[in-house]
């Protein structure tokens, strides 16, 4: 796997503490009052870091195991508002979900490090992607890593253009 996409894997659970931390405990769970223009899925901060955690062990770890093991299977999608309401993701302590994040991305790190080139062509159909190797799962997590820390980004954004006041 190229060592670009590799490093960036390994850099994104310190990019995400550090981008959660900066969040003052008070807008932890702020959500702004329209989510128009957020470059992730409509979380605040705490759904945010909850769902990175679920989407690596729930969904990537999934999906990388079928796709190495099985003769093109069909890779589900994860219905993310659902889950963050199941699992109460305003509720959830960050600490605990960090660090399971973290556990959850040394994990697909060594395995994706570990894997001869030839694995990267196995194939599956990813819903919602359409037909993918192993290869383009793998970039679409480090796009999906990207996205949320642009959502980490673009909330305290909203959180100070809130303060702005109209002008008229």
């Amino acid at each position: 796997m190229n060592p670009v996409i590799l490093a960036a894997l390994r850099a994104f659970p310190q990019q995400l503490e550090v981008h959660y931390a900066a969040f003052p405990a008070e807008f932890k769970n702020w959500a702004p009052p329209s989510w128009e223009g957020v470059p992730s899925e409509p979380l605040t901060a705490i759904e945010q870091i909850c769902h990175v955690r679920d989407i690596a062990i729930d969904g990537y770890h999934v999906r990388f195991r079928r796709t190495l093991t099985e003769s093109h299977p069909t890779l589900a999608s994860i219905d993310t508002e659902a889950l963050a309401k199941v699992r109460a993701y305003g509720k959830s302590d960050a600490t605990a979900a960090l660090a399971a994040f973290r556990e959850a991305r040394r994990q697909t790190v060594a395995l994706i490090a570990s894997l001869p080139p030839e694995q990267f062509d196995h194939t599956a159909e990813f819903e919602g992607y359409g037909p993918l190797s192993l290869r383009s799962l793998v970039h679409y997590l480090c796009s999906h890593d990207q996205q949320h820390l642009a959502g980490l980004q673009w909330l305290p954004g909203k959180m100070e253009a809130s303060r702005v006041p109209a002008q008229g």
